[in-house]
């Protein structure tokens, strides 16, 4: 589908205020854009530490099952990862168990996913941008597998202003609030989004669709009160 069909799709469910119809047809590209933002941000930082030199023989072995995956090789690739994840240096046995439980992802075992990606984020271990990563990618499979209350003991505290992933943890919780019907939840994250100058243009277009659908059901901002 095309970018001008969507959101000529868009324009004419807020018309006919079809909300319910709307999320039925586009959850998956709504989520899926979310999930999207945070592995490119992570897959970009990871391959820029490898040019750089720190990677050596975990290196390759990570690439190598990278490869395997986009092959549609899953299997193999797990297998090479979970060799990585246990005999792998430096940080490649945390890249290792992060790609293992995105390949349970792909295969659709998003409880076993949600289980690895909580294991790392619990792991001392590992450094904090690491497990901050994790933690996103849990919560952010949650929005469509969970509650908002597993959603949120992820990401709530990730939303908090100056924190690396609060774009993206804003807009996870907001999608689950929505999904949960608790609009005024979703409201609050939605806004929080908006008002914040350094959201990425993808998450500040998404939480603005959402705040017109949001108002199309009766949920908006309380406008400011005028001067006497």
């Amino acid at each position: 589908m095309s970018d001008d069909s969507f959101m000529r799709e868009v324009e004419e469910e807020l018309r006919s205020d079809k909300v319910s119809e709307f999320w039925k047809k586009y959850k998956l590209l709504v989520i899926g854009g979310a999930i999207a933002i945070v592995v490119g941000t992570a897959g970009t930082g990871f391959y820029k530490s490898y040019k750089q030199g720190v990677a050596g023989e975990s290196g390759d072995q990570f690439l190598s099952a990278v490869e395997l995956s986009n092959d549609g090789k899953h299997d193999e690739a797990i297998a090479q990862l979970e060799v990585l994840g246990k005999e792998g240096v430096g940080e490649y046995p945390a890249l290792a168990q992060i790609r293992l439980a995105s390949e349970l992802v792909k295969k659709g075992e998003a409880e076993k996913a949600v289980e690895a990606f909580d294991a790392i984020a619990n792991d001392t271990n590992f450094n904090e941008t690491l497990r901050n990563v994790a933690r996103l990618r849990a919560g952010l499979i949650l929005v469509d597998n969970g509650t908002y209350d597993q959603v949120s003991d992820r990401l709530q505290t990730m939303s908090e202003t100056g924190k690396s992933f609060r774009h993206s943890a804003r807009d996870g919780l907001g999608l689950s609030a929505w999904k949960h019907e608790k609009y005024e939840d979703a409201l609050i994250w939605f806004q929080a989004i908006l008002d914040d100058e350094g959201s990425p243009n993808g998450i500040r277009q998404r939480a603005g669709l959402m705040l017109q659908l949001l108002a199309g059901k009766g949920f908006a901002p309380d406008e400011p009160e005028e001067a006497s």
